[in-house]
C-alpha cells in the first residue's frame, strides 16, 4: 500500500470514530430516556467530536515534524478523552469506536514528515 492510501486509512479510521462519536452522543443528549438527555457531559462529547474530525484534517495536512507531533498528541488525548467520558456516560458504543481511531492515528503517526530544501540548496540533517 502506498504512503498516501495509508494516510487516506488512517484519516478515514480517525473521520469514523469522530462521526460515530458525534452521531451517538448528539442522539444520547437529544433523546428522551438515555439517561444522559441534555447533561453537559453529552454535549462535551459531541464538542469533541467536532473538534477530532478538524483536528484530522488538519493532521493530514501538516508537513513540519513538530506540527505533526504535536497534532498526534493533542488527537491521542482527544482520543482517550472522548473514551473515557463516553464509559462514564454509559455509552460504550462511544468507547468501541475510539479504537479504530486509535488505529488511525497509529497509522498518519507512520507516516514520514516532509522536508522542505532550503533556498539556498544545502540540505540539513
Amino acid at each position: 500500500m502506498s504512503q498516501s492510501q495509508t494516510s487516506r486509512a488512517g484519516s478515514a479510521l480517525l473521520l469514523l470514530a469522530a462521526v460515530i462519536g458525534f452521531a451517538v452522543a448528539l442522539y444520547a443528549w437529544l433523546t428522551p430516556l438515555t439517561g444522559v438527555t441534555g447533561t453537559i457531559g453529552a454535549l462535551g462529547v459531541v464538542i469533541a467530536s467536532v473538534v477530532l474530525a478538524i483536528l484530522t484534517m488538519l493532521l493530514q495536512r501538516a508537513s513540519g515534524r513538530g506540527a505533526r507531533a504535536f497534532l498526534i498528541t493533542l488527537v491521542l488525548i482527544l482520543l482517550f478523552a472522548i473514551a473515557f467520558s463516553a464509559a462514564l456516560l454509559h455509552q460504550y458504543i462511544i468507547t468501541v469506536a475510539m479504537v479504530p481511531g486509535l488505529a488511525g492515528v497509529i497509522v498518519l503517526g507512520r507516516k514520514p514528515a516532509h522536508h522542505r530544501a532550503s533556498a539556498g540548496g544545502a540540505h540539513h540533517v
